[in-house]
């Protein structure tokens, strides 16, 4: 069997969740290739688990000052390159296209007839019974254009529907996974590095770890500033007490599975956080701010810490589900996956 893997790379969540699953097909035996877009190719880091994988411009989305920039993001959107990258990526070899909210792959294999199984968090939208908020039939139309798949299978944080499964959180050795009480994980990326900084600086009682993509590595009294490391964040986050991040799936998945308690910031104008954010407030498992708010960290500081939601780590099961391909067959992967969370 030979898979090819499609990845949306414009943010580290999906590459994370691709890691666990390249394990598992490793593991398994399986031949996977590996298809990155939505980010330039030197702005990857750590990607040895993908071997010799390829990267595509893609589509993505330009920020500034923690929201969506449309203008700036129709301006950089390069159509006829993408156009010319899906007519010239054959997947005719392949027995399906595995594939995580990523255009390119998903567009080729429509035009080539090969099969697409599609597994992201936004996939999860597609389903009625998923809480959006707000233009539903909009957005649940661009999910499917986007990254068109023959299945969906959504990933989330509840069992909203038949063919959503919860998130894989790997687990990491950590150098030392003890909770530090004022160590906080900060994690804001579409925000300005200054802003976030000025933010910190008024809240002395608390050790800010920020890693920003214009960081360099560097301590001024209690904010210490970090590049973004795979490794050195798993660290900064199995010891931190909390997390302050932008609503992102998978860290904040990762932080729910720690126990660490959350305070978010949505960015804004993209509707998948905002979701998010509403979500996990209506769960109680996170505070929501949708500005650097000094009050709202100040009332999460002082609040209580987060239980742990126990996640699957081992995606065995969807692997075996995948190479069965009894893809139109979701309920016993869903209770399968399901069943040991807690």
């Amino acid at each position: 069997m030979k898979i090819l893997y499609g990845i949306q790379g414009t943010g580290n969540g999906h590459v994370t969740r691709a890691r666990v699953m390249a394990k598992a097909f490793k593991q398994m035996g399986v031949e996977v290739d590996y298809v990155f877009s939505g980010r330039t190719q030197q702005n990857y880091f750590d990607m040895d688990e993908f071997a010799n994988y390829r990267s595509f411009r893609g589509l993505s989305f330009s920020t500034k000052n923690g929201q969506v920039n449309s203008f700036h993001t129709v301006k950089n959107t390069r159509l006829c390159k993408l156009l010319r990258d899906i007519k010239q990526l054959d997947v005719s070899d392949y027995d399906f296209v595995f594939n995580d909210f990523e255009p390119i792959t998903a567009w080729a294999a429509k035009r080539q007839g090969v099969p697409v199984i599609g597994m992201s968090h936004q996939a999860a939208f597609l389903s009625p019974k998923v809480p959006m908020f707000g233009h539903s039939l909009l957005r649940r139309s661009f999910i499917k254009y986007y990254a068109p798949a023959d299945i969906y299978l959504g990933v989330h944080w509840q069992p909203f529907a038949q063919n959503i499964i919860p998130p894989f959180i790997a687990h990491h050795h950590h150098n030392n996974p003890v909770n530090v009480d004022n160590k906080v994980l900060v994690y804001l990326p579409f925000e300005d590095l200054n802003s976030v900084i000025d933010y910190l600086r008024d809240f002395p009682e608390k050790e800010f770890y920020c890693y920003h993509p214009q960081a360099s590595n560097a301590s001024s009294g209690h904010i210490h500033l970090r590049t973004p490391a795979r490794d050195g964040f798993l660290n900064d986050l199995a010891n931190a007490s909390g997390v302050i991040a932008n609503a992102g799936f998978e860290l904040s998945s990762e932080a729910l599975k720690l126990g660490k308690k959350l305070l978010l910031k949505p960015l804004s104008g993209q509707f998948e956080q905002d979701a998010n954010a509403q979500t996990l407030l209506a769960m109680k498992a996170a505070h929501v701010m949708n500005y650097l708010n000094p009050n709202a960290l100040d009332d999460w500081i002082h609040s209580a810490g987060q239980k742990q939601i126990n996640f699957p780590s081992d995606p065995q099961p969807l692997v075996d589900w995948l190479v069965a391909k009894q893809w139109h067959s979701t309920e016993d992967l869903h209770q399968n996956l399901w069943s040991a969370v807690s």
